[in-house]
């Protein structure tokens, strides 16, 4: 009975995973003119298409020299911010390691190039192809992989398991949008889930949905968020100086920054914005789309709305000064961390329209109050934290959120105590990297039945900041 059980349980995978690879191959029949075409007129992808396609020149592989072999993934910009916190105890603990991290996304490829020295190789995630991702696999050939939050590819993880390669998820977390997407078809997902060896999460809301989802509960174990890590670290003030003197924004200006705006947010900052400086005449505004490809769409609304003063962060980066103009409109990446630190209050964006909500941490961390509207389904605890704090404000739509602006403005004592709370949430919560780190080291001593060299008997302090 049970041998026919295992049977059915078996020829059950086998035709989940081949129904999965037959959808992918007809996805793939579509998608890949869609990128031809982005590559040709707006050259999109041109740097990532081959990589996720498994041509990698030989030097990139050449280069991977240390041991033990970690390779980690962060899919995109706000991944890899946890990412570099735990890189960083990893080589800590692993002075000669060989760390490799990849991602999905280009803007993520930069960042990580930038803000992830401690790492050994920065290359492009496969795409889930299986010949693909064994090729890609048996060319880094690493001794653990470890996702970043819950980026599971089916055919990748196989192919981990088929080489005896443990996975182990860090920063582990499941947006209810997502669980709801997983839950649909649980059969698929759970033993798919259960091929990872361990799993940190961020929450008891991320472990109880794993479990939900069919992951053995001992595998599980919740450890925090490494952003907080990352963010408490990078926010300094070289970096707040830097930005400052690139937009020609002497200390003291009242800044009104929009930060992760999505199409329908930014028509209404802009109207807000347009009532700010009617009592505040002195105040500038800084807009950072969602996806900097929308810049042009943002100055069009910005021109639309009377305001002909703006400059694009391109142009700055080109030599152009701000001079006079009120509006910068960053319409490139890796400038939003810096731009909070000009605020005098911030807005969040991806919350007023239903996406989930965008990263409130980032602003927290310069001590910034930050306002969002009521769509942060993806940040719950973040925006708990600091709402108890004092530190976040729920606003409905944009008249909420211009009389918050100006009942916090008319109390610049209170506006700054209320940052500095919210500040001190992001520092408190600290700790969860080096968590994780020793998670990854646990679970390579396990498998391989016997541990590499541990510095951290020898350093005791953390290690350098990202």
């Amino acid at each position: 009975m049970l041998d026919r059980r295992r049977k059915d349980q078996y020829v059950s995978r086998a035709m989940a995973n081949l129904l999965y690879n037959i959808v992918l191959t007809v996805a793939a029949l579509f998608l890949i003119p869609f990128f031809l075409v982005k590559i040709v007129v707006a050259g999109k992808y041109r740097k990532s298409l081959g990589p996720k396609f498994g041509f990698v020149p030989d030097r990139v592989f050449g280069e991977m020299q240390g041991s033990p072999r970690i390779w980690m993934h962060a899919v995109s910009v706000g991944e890899v911010i946890a990412a570099a916190p735990i890189i960083s105890f990893l080589r800590l603990l692993y002075p000669g390691a060989c760390i490799v991290l990849s991602t999905s996304t280009e803007t993520g490829q930069e960042m990580a190039r930038r803000l992830v020295t401690d790492a050994t190789s920065h290359i492009y995630y496969p795409l889930d192809i299986p010949s693909v991702v064994r090729k890609v696999i048996d060319r880094v050939r690493p001794d653990i992989f470890v996702p970043v939050e819950t980026e599971i590819w089916p055919n990748f993880i196989r192919a981990c398991g088929e080489r005896r390669i443990p996975v182990a998820m860090v920063n582990g977390r499941l947006s209810p949008r997502s669980f709801k997407r997983y839950l649909q078809t649980r059969f698929f997902w759970r033993h798919v889930m259960n091929m990872v060896a361990v799993t940190g999460v961020i929450s008891s809301i991320d472990a109880s949905r794993l479990e939900a989802l069919g992951v053995e509960p001992s595998k599980i174990h919740i450890m925090g968020n490494a952003k907080y890590d990352s963010l408490a670290a990078r926010a300094d003030d070289p970096l707040r100086d830097d930005i400052a003197a690139r937009l020609d924004i002497p200390p003291g200006t009242q800044v009104f920054v929009a930060g992760s705006t999505h199409d329908g947010e930014d028509d209404v900052v802009l109207k807000v914005y347009r009532a700010l400086v009617e009592r505040y005449p002195g105040m500038l505004m800084i807009i950072v789309p969602r996806h900097p490809e929308r810049g042009g769409a943002v100055l069009s609304l910005a021109h639309d709305a009377g305001f002909h003063d703006c400059v694009t962060m391109t142009q700055v980066r080109g030599g152009e000064r701000r001079g006079g103009r009120r509006i910068v409109i960053v319409d490139v990446i890796g400038e939003l961390f810096r731009v909070y630190s000009l605020a005098t209050a911030v807005f969040c964006g991806g919350s007023l329209v239903p996406r989930g909500g965008q990263n409130i941490l980032e602003p927290a961390a310069w001590g910034k109050v930050v306002l969002y509207g009521p769509s942060m389904e993806d940040f719950t605890d973040e925006r708990e934290r600091l709402e108890e704090a004092g530190g976040g404000i729920t606003v409905r739509d944009g008249g909420e959120l211009l009389d918050e602006m100006l009942r916090l403005m008319e109390d610049p004592e209170g506006l700054e105590k209320r940052g500095e709370a919210g500040r001190a949430i992001v520092t408190s919560n600290g700790g969860a990297a080096r968590r994780y780190a020793e998670l990854i080291r646990d679970r390579l001593n396990d498998s391989r039945g016997r541990g590499f060299k541990d510095s951290s008997e020898t350093k005791k302090d953390g290690p350098s900041t990202p």
